[in-house]
């Protein structure tokens, strides 16, 4: 997945939710935190929406299963999970706290600031050249089976994005500047200049070099010129995110300047929890970097195939997969995680442990209403749904039934992705972090020894479905393990009230989709009819079979009278009166 911010990439069992606030609002009034809330979620929706259009545009400019795609994926990936793997850690788990406690001092935090920023630009600096010199060796590295001329390939586009190391950790430490002096909103807004000059990138190099054709050799027609193109105009959109951010910095009238030196810095107090999150933040990255180099495996096995070879997908097909299928877990589960860790954390300082297992059972019950629903729709839709992100070319097709593919196998774990996130910030909002890093490592090993272990016997072609498949797996392990620890700590929750709320909405679930099923017939969604024909069509499809599975849901969610309903909508309801009689 190509991210617009340096966070973690979510291809593998999901990583550590973050330790609390990223920046100290408590001296917001609640209209000012309500407001300053709306902005950056406005901010990042509509980041994701670009973030779709960039998807789909990019599959037309290059195509989705093919060589130049994966290549280009790996390339464009890499900046933010090194700089994750490097600096991000110490960066965000480390310096930020001490960032917002030195906001709170009598020169708001100037000093500090400004020996962190130029940390910041000294060590990414540093990171970045040395990193890029080394393209060639990290690309074969990070890769399976490629040919030379792949890895000549790759290197090339790495030379241009690389550098992007250094914006990113630009980006993320400016932004958590500016957040500590409640400056919220441009740090969520600002990928959506990056993603706005990233389409304008592929969009131009569409109209330069044309679209993709399935009789396109790419690997031999491939110029030094579509290279720069497309690898450093996506490097522009980074560097134009962190620059952004500049021009409020220098607003804050702190009489930033260049200052060294690593005293006050809080190197040395880094603490019990923020020293366990960074061995997490280490696992989970080291793991998914060692599951796309398996993938990878994909592109170089596509080359003996002939005209099969669109319907093997790769790193790019993942990755698109892993989006679309990560959306309905940031969009619902994420928001109401973190409104519910705050009443956690304040049970568990309590002792209160009785309403903490209470708050648990809450929040598995009411997240059953939009995980199952989300589930069953990536399931009638996957088809429809990976067709969109495939490109036009003649093979489209074949492309996005392989993307359909990948999403059937992560829609099965979405209610146990969903379920071990939430138990795992139980242990965080005790102040928890050795667990969750044992869980971590525990999941990786598991994970990367069968997976390295069954890619002997699986054809490459068929990686990328033994390692998606593999995820959903564990996405169940890891709900597992994380239930059995939770209860030997603090008790049972009631779990046959929670799967009680699973069992009755996914009922419901299961009776939208086959309306959904239905539709989707009639509108030749499995007979490679009109849901297949093109990118819009494919997206009519979809929007008229999600219309018609939410209002078979709701019915059913109100005949059947499922009380986690009402608590689910009941926060919409308070803000959209015509939502209030849904949540009676």
């Amino acid at each position: 997945m190509t991210a617009t911010s340096p966070q973690q990439t979510d291809t593998g069992p999901p990583p550590p939710p973050p330790e609390g606030p990223t920046s100290d609002q408590s001296h917001l009034p609640a209209q000012g935190l309500a407001r300053a809330s709306a902005i950056m979620a406005a901010g990042t929706l509509v980041s994701r929406v670009l973030g779709f259009v960039r998807t789909a545009l990019l599959a037309v400019a290059i195509g989705n299963t093919t060589l130049v795609a994966d290549i280009f994926e790996k390339s464009n990936t890499i900046p933010n999970v090194v700089y994750l793997l490097l600096a991000g850690g110490m960066f965000n788990v480390v310096l930020v706290p001490q960032l917002i406690k030195a906001a709170r001092r009598p020169d708001r935090g100037a000093d500090y600031t400004s020996r962190l920023l130029t940390l910041t630009i000294v060590v990414l600096a540093a990171f970045a050249v040395l990193i890029t010199l080394a393209a060639y060796p990290i690309i074969a590295t990070l890769t399976r089976g490629w040919t030379e001329p792949m890895l000549a390939l790759g290197t090339a586009f790495a030379v241009w994005t690389l550098p992007q190391i250094f914006f990113y950790g630009l980006y993320a430490v400016t932004g958590q500047v500016l957040n500590a002096n409640a400056r919220f909103g441009w740090y969520m807004w600002a990928p959506v200049l990056n993603n706005v000059i990233a389409i304008g990138v592929i969009i131009s190099f569409i109209i330069t070099f044309g679209q993709y054709s399935s009789d396109d050799n790419q690997l031999t027609e491939w110029t030094a010129q579509q290279t720069i193109w497309l690898a450093a105009g996506h490097t522009v959109g980074i560097i134009a995110q962190a620059a952004l951010l500049l021009w409020p910095l220098s607003r804050l009238g702190l009489r930033l300047r260049p200052k060294f030196g690593l005293k006050g810095m809080g190197l040395a107090s880094t603490g019990r929890i923020a020293g366990w999150t960074l061995v997490t933040m280490l696992i989970g990255n080291l793991a998914n970097l060692a599951y796309m180099r398996l993938i990878s495996g994909a592109t170089a096995a596509r080359q003996d195939l002939g005209q099969l070879s669109s319907a093997v997908p790769g790193e790019t097909a993942a990755n698109v997969a892993e989006l679309i299928a990560i959306l309905p877990h940031s969009v619902f589960v994420l928001s109401i995680a973190t409104v519910l860790f705050n009443q956690l954390a304040r049970a568990m300082d309590l002792g209160r442990y009785g309403r903490a297992r209470e708050i648990i059972n809450e929040g598995l019950r009411i997240f059953a209403i939009p995980v199952m629903f989300c589930m069953v729709a990536v399931l009638v839709l996957a088809g429809p749904l990976g067709r969109i992100f495939a490109g036009s070319a003649a093979d489209a097709n074949l492309a996005g039934a392989a993307i359909g593919q990948l999403l059937v196998l992560l829609a099965l774990g979405m209610p146990f992705r969903s379920a071990s996130f939430y138990l795992m910030r139980v242990f965080y909002s005790a102040e928890d972090a050795k667990t969750p890093m044992m869980i971590y490592a525990i999941i990786a090993v598991v994970g990367l020894t069968t997976a390295y272990g069954l890619a002997t016997v699986v054809p490459e072609q068929d990686i990328a479905y033994l390692v998606i498949g593999l995820f959903s797996a564990l996405h169940i392990l890891q709900y597992l393990i994380c239930h059995l620890l939770v209860v030997r700590r603090w008790g049972g929750f009631d779990f046959a009230s929670v799967l009680s709320a699973y069992l009755r909405s996914g009922a419901c679930a299961a009776m939208a989709g086959a309306a959904g099923a239905g539709t989707l017939w009639l509108l030749g969604g499995y007979s490679w009819g009109f849901a297949w024909e093109s990118i819009f069509t494919a997206v009519v499809s979809c929007a008229v079979v999600g219309v018609v599975m939410a209002l078979v849901y709701v019915l059913m969610l109100r005949a059947l009278k499922v009380d986690e309903f009402t608590a689910a909508i009941a926060p919409l309801a308070r803000r959209i009166p015509a939502l209030s009689r849904l949540a009676r």
